[in-house]
């Protein structure tokens, strides 16, 4: 396992990325000044992303099944626990986007090369009420 999105686990089989991009920033307003720097004061963080990307052979990895049920949990609006394989908790997070780009295609116009890109945002750990469920995760996919 390289890491789990809910119930949702990223490995060779289903959708193994080959590349994780995080984004962090942290809130610092400035207020102007009269023959001095603006001042600045934090404030909290600010927005915390994910990026998931690699590219999949489904005679070899996952393919289009494993596209279509992480887009079936991002349709809940719900947000999911992420852990990497190693145990590290990263919090919860919502799916905002999923990239997927097919090519070199069988003769069934199915792709043999599906290159994806997978965008995560995080919510905060206090706002359980989003936190998705296999019950809603399950109703979404039938």
């Amino acid at each position: 396992m390289m890491m789990a999105l809910g119930l949702f686990v990223f490995a060779t089989q289903t959708l193994p990325y080959q590349q994780m991009q995080r984004q962090t920033s942290w809130r610092h307003p400035s207020n102007s000044r009269l023959g001095k720097r603006p001042s600045r004061q934090f404030v909290g963080p600010g927005e915390d992303g994910i990026t998931l990307s690699g590219t999949l052979y489904p005679e070899l990895t996952g393919g289009s099944i494993s596209l279509a049920l992480v887009r079936a949990m991002a349709e809940t609006g719900m947000a999911w626990p992420l852990i990497e394989g190693s145990g590290r908790f990263y919090g919860l997070w919502v799916i905002e986007s999923i990239d997927e780009t097919g090519s070199v295609f069988f003769a069934d116009g199915s792709a043999r090369k599906i290159d994806f890109s997978l965008k995560l945002a995080r919510v905060d750990d206090e706002q359980v009420d989003m936190l998705g469920s296999f019950t809603s995760s399950l109703l979404a996919l039938l």
